[in-house]
């Protein structure tokens, strides 16, 4: 009887193969996940661009923004202290910022008409990178 010979991996050759995998994922990974927090500063700026111009068109028809109380809700429903209010002027609800909290509003603003802003990744004033405020002045 002749013995089949089998033929597989050895235990270094696996090792081996799990340190390359390894090595790659360690240097690919922070990469890949840096895209991310960028992507989200991103959406958040736009997101704020988008509901500047959504104020813009409030204040043209009632001749003013909303106060701070009324907020960024007076962008999809109808003020009790406006009777020219033509909105919606969001087609759907306010967004969430892109860390899934509100975005900050004030009028009048500290540094303009109005503040609007959201306080990044991680939702403390101020910070660096994704952790910024994003802000619309």
């Amino acid at each position: 009887m002749n013995r089949i010979s089998q033929r597989g991996f050895t235990l270094l050759e696996l090792l081996v193969v799990m340190v390359i995998i390894g090595l790659l994922a360690g240097y690919v990974g922070p990469r890949f996940f840096s895209q991310i927090g960028k992507s989200e500063v991103k959406a958040a700026r736009a997101q704020i661009d988008a509901l500047e111009k959504a104020l813009d068109q409030f204040r043209l028809d009632n001749g003013r923004y909303p106060t701070t109380e009324e907020g960024l809700k007076a962008l999809v429903e109808r003020p009790s202290t406006t009777s020219k209010w033509s909105g919606p002027y969001l087609k759907k609800a306010v967004p969430l910022d892109p860390w899934e909290r509100p975005y900050i509003y004030k009028a009048p603003g500290e540094h303009a008409e109005y503040d609007l802003s959201s306080l990044g990744k991680d939702g403390q004033a101020g910070g660096t990178e994704e952790a910024a405020d994003i802000t619309n002045w």
